[in-house]
């Protein structure tokens, strides 16, 4: 499943734009530097293999989400199914998961590393009420149920 995924955003079939292995800002300096429009740059150095999409490797530390915004959700309580694995791996709190990843199958275009605990920096919750998001968020900030 997660390989029709990462092909599928590789496709540009989800609503998600194509993130890439490396940093634009750093891809168009380089891409100055070799004389070459960015868009050729990229595509050359994909054809290559010289650089992947992030998808093609979730479970690396330079692409794990570093920052997540919550506006009225409350993803940690009943919005968000796997409460368990939120709590686990994306804040590495406290969590009541017995199951072992080990015995999964695998995917076989997608990179997969051990898994990584705690991929959050920072959560910020913008909500009218103090939901199990907010609970579990760095920085809560007031909302308004109805605006004039």
């Amino acid at each position: 499943m997660l390989d029709l995924n990462a092909k599928s955003e590789r496709m540009g079939w989800l609503p998600s734009a194509p993130q890439l292995g490396a940093n634009p800002l750093d891809l168009t300096d380089e891409a100055a530097r070799a004389g070459m429009k960015p868009i050729d740059y990229v595509v050359d150095r994909l054809k290559s293999g010289a650089l992947q999409f992030s998808c093609d490797d979730p479970d690396n530390p330079v692409n794990f989400p570093r920052n997540m915004f919550v506006w009225r959700s409350n993803i940690l309580g009943s919005s968000g199914k796997g409460h368990e694995y939120f709590l686990k791996y994306l804040l590495g709190t406290q969590n009541a998961l017995f199951s072992d990843e080990n015995d999964a199958i695998m995917p076989g275009q997608v990179h997969v590393h051990d898994a990584a605990e705690g991929k959050l920096d920072l959560l910020t919750v913008l909500d009218f009420r103090m939901s199990t998001t907010c609970l579990y968020g760095d920085i809560v900030l007031p909302t308004a149920t109805w605006y004039e």
